[in-house]
């Protein structure tokens, strides 16, 4: 077995799992707005992920970026891991009431 070949395919395993398991439990059989913490904060995490390596490419090109995009990037960052967190936290207090 390589470990480099087989941890693509167990990661998206794992990934699809859980997405088929916060769509039937937390959307299908019960609403809980902890779908929203993780939507919005993977959206925000990524979305800051990707604002941060075009302003380093920009960086490295043009040699100046703004102070304001940087504090953006740290925001999205910072909020997106906040809201995923919040949504880890909210999926255990909710599997440990409901054994």
């Amino acid at each position: 077995m390589r470990i480099l070949k087989v941890i693509p395919d167990i990661s998206w395993l794992l990934f699809r799992g859980f997405l088929s398991r916060i769509f039937e439990k937390y959307v299908i059989r019960d609403f809980h707005p902890l779908v929203f913490f993780y939507s919005l904060g993977a959206i925000l995490l990524l979305g800051g992920f990707a604002l941060g390596l075009i302003e380093i490419v920009l960086r490295f090109t043009t040699g100046q970026i703004s102070s304001a995009t940087v504090v953006l990037v740290a925001l999205l960052m910072i909020s997106g891991t906040q809201l995923l967190l919040f949504g880890m936290w909210f999926d255990m207090e909710y599997n440990r009431t409901s054994r």
